[in-house]
């Protein structure tokens, strides 16, 4: 499990605000013209040349799994998946929740995705939600300047190439899939927020940063954490440690 002790804590927001924004996040992708996001598609013309960059930690961070791709990973490999890193929130108890689980990555020079075998993926044809539209996305986001606008494609000119010709049934394909799985991980998403409100309230817990810098500083020099892994509704009970 990969975590990053000086990302900016978005649990300090408090959790009916963040409801609100990821709910105003949904609504405009509702909003989204798929006809538009066809029409990008179709400029780009991106034309994957299998060089497995995505698969890797280096080039993607973490892959997040939805919970329908966790349920086939578990039948596939349960070895092969891990509580997503950066969680939310940590109670005063020392305890940290997060809002789903990601692909497990190999300990090789790139972190490797854990299905990933001598350059090909040895799942393909019953590949993840993500894996399945990526690089197309469409989601808000800041650029380089601080503008938050949309974004629909990952990492242009930085892997596969920018030749192929797009007939429109197929970019409209793309466009209704790649807004069905931004839907879908939104509303993951708000479901996770609204679950450890409830719980939270239910067993007189609170998020407290301090114990979460803390804590994650000792798990950085190898002391064990616990980890609730929000997943199909409920707190799967998960204790790492680096390494």
């Amino acid at each position: 499990m990969e975590i990053h002790p000086g990302l900016i804590i978005l649990s300090l927001v408090p959790i009916p605000f963040r409801i609100s924004a990821l709910t105003q996040e949904q609504n405009s992708l509702l909003a989204y013209p798929i006809e538009q996001m066809a029409t990008i598609v179709r400029d780009v013309k991106f034309r994957c040349t299998c060089c497995a960059k995505c698969c890797t930690r280096a080039f993607n961070g973490h892959v997040f799994l939805l919970d329908r791709d966790v349920r086939a990973v578990k039948m596939i490999d349960p070895d092969a998946i891990e509580p997503a890193p950066d969680p939310e929130f940590c109670d005063q108890n020392g305890t940290y929740y997060v809002s789903g689980y990601a692909l497990r990555a190999k300990e090789d020079e790139t972190g490797s995705c854990w299905f990933l075998e001598n350059g090909r993926c040895r799942i393909y044809e019953t590949r993840f939600s993500i894996c399945r539209i990526y690089p197309y996305m469409l989601h808000r986001e800041p650029d380089a300047s601080g503008t938050v606008d949309w974004r629909q494609i990952s990492g242009i000119d930085q892997h596969g190439e920018y030749d192929r010709e797009i007939e429109d049934e197929e970019s409209l394909t793309i466009a209704r899939e790649t807004k069905e799985f931004e839907h879908a991980f939104l509303s993951q998403e708000i479901a996770f927020l609204e679950y450890v409100q409830e719980y939270f309230t239910r067993h007189h817990l609170r998020h407290v940063q301090k114990v979460y810098d803390d804590r994650m500083r000792a798990f950085v020099k190898g002391v064990p954490i616990r980890v609730m892994v929000f997943y199909d509704g409920q707190f799967e009970e998960h204790h790492i440690r680096t390494g």
